[in-house]
């Protein structure tokens, strides 16, 4: 039997990382800018994560959510703590897309309606409504396109007022900062307008913080950034450093019964230890204003390159916009200087989201392999 082969693959073998430095098979040595789609929050094999999950592992890995597991209800009163959320409820499952899928579920059975309100280069992930809530054709399969989105424009007032009129809404799903979209955000005041008429038109606001969360923007939820309060939020990506784990937060005035949502190995014990370790490193390391500190510094780098056109992005979910693309100079970036950097739709924006924990020497490297690379 071979792999599926849907992915277009570099040259490279990992075998083995630490921070954000990583070794492939030959013992070469790669610096680690990307974090494997924003999932690397506190760096690669960080001692107290690695500790977390041998312990749990040594006890119980995992057993279904039909007994008591101790761990989940430590990891909601942390998560409700850092993140300033504690009037929200937990619910765990694996990735963000399921994240989204269950978010976008909770909308509908709360409102009794079916349609979606998403924005233009929107991601959301792979799965049946998630999928469909995201902007991009190639990756919808005719059973997708089963499922009513309305697509808009970011920061058009006049637009999605008259989309929300209809009345034919149950949720509008929004990034704080577009991931795989290239990093164009909702002004303040459009998020606040969405969250109002969200809340004149019993529509359910689903904030996706699946790449934006978890301290990357300098805050702990992107949203944060707008003074908002979202109805739900979903989270995956950094909130396991690597371990397969999403969830939503639900706002307590949305009310549970059983059998309402479920997972087999959602919220198991090892993803539950592995989710801990993150929240206690990110506060006992101040990466959060780490991640805010450090932005400010990039861009204060990037100022000094002339072939950067624009910088977009808040805190360490940050990118650099050419005036053309930048496939050849990722793959310079890779080969000729050990680099991992990230692509997104927009083929001329370079994507930079390392873990929170790296320092301004890490960023004084990048940038003066970039200097070469550009020449």
């Amino acid at each position: 039997m071979k792999l599926f082969d849907v992915y277009p693959l570099y040259d490279v073998t990992p075998v083995s990382a630490k921070g954000i430095e990583v070794w492939d098979k030959k013992g070469e040595k790669y610096w680690d800018f990307y974090g494997g789609h924003a999932v690397i929050s506190i760096g690669h094999t960080h001692p107290h994560y690695v500790k977390r999950i041998e312990d749990q592992l040594e006890k119980i890995a995992f057993y279904s959510n039909s007994v008591q597991n101790p761990v989940q209800k430590e990891l909601a009163e942390k998560l409700g703590k850092l993140s300033g959320c504690e009037n929200y409820d937990l619910f765990m499952c694996n990735s963000g897309a399921e994240a989204n899928e269950n978010a976008l579920k909770m909308a509908s059975f709360h409102t009794g309606r079916a349609k979606v309100i998403a924005f233009k280069n929107s991601f959301h992930g792979r799965t049946s409504a998630a999928v469909a809530a995201t902007d991009n054709p190639k990756i919808n399969a005719p059973i997708n396109l089963q499922q009513e989105v309305t697509f808009l424009p970011l920061n058009d007032f006049e637009a999605f007022e008259k989309a929300i009129a209809s009345g034919d809404h149950c949720a509008v799903i929004l990034e704080a900062i577009q991931g795989v979209g290239g990093l164009d955000e909702p002004t303040t005041e459009f998020y606040q307008f969405i969250a109002q008429k969200c809340k004149e038109n019993n529509v359910v606001l689903i904030a996706d913080e699946v790449q934006s969360g978890y301290g990357r923007s300098g805050k702990f939820f992107g949203f944060q950034h707008h003074g908002i309060q979202p109805d739900i939020i979903s989270i995956a990506k950094g909130m396991g450093n690597g371990f397969p784990v999403g969830g939503i937060l639900i706002h307590e005035n949305f009310k549970p019964s059983y059998g309402l949502l479920g997972t087999t190995f959602g919220g198991n014990h090892l993803a539950c230890a592995a989710s801990l370790a993150v929240l206690e490193v990110l506060e006992n390391e101040n990466l959060i204003a780490n991640a805010a500190e450090l932005g400010g510094y990039f861009r204060e780098k990037a100022a000094d390159v002339p072939e950067i056109k624009k910088v977009k992005g808040k805190g360490l979910m940050i990118g650099l916009e050419f005036d053309f693309e930048v496939a050849e100079l990722r793959k310079k970036l890779i080969y000729d200087h050990h680099m991992f950097t990230g692509s997104a739709n927009n083929k001329k924006l370079l994507r930079f989201l390392p873990a929170l924990n790296i320092t301004s020497e890490h960023i004084d490297l990048f940038f003066e392999a970039l200097k070469k690379a550009l020449q």
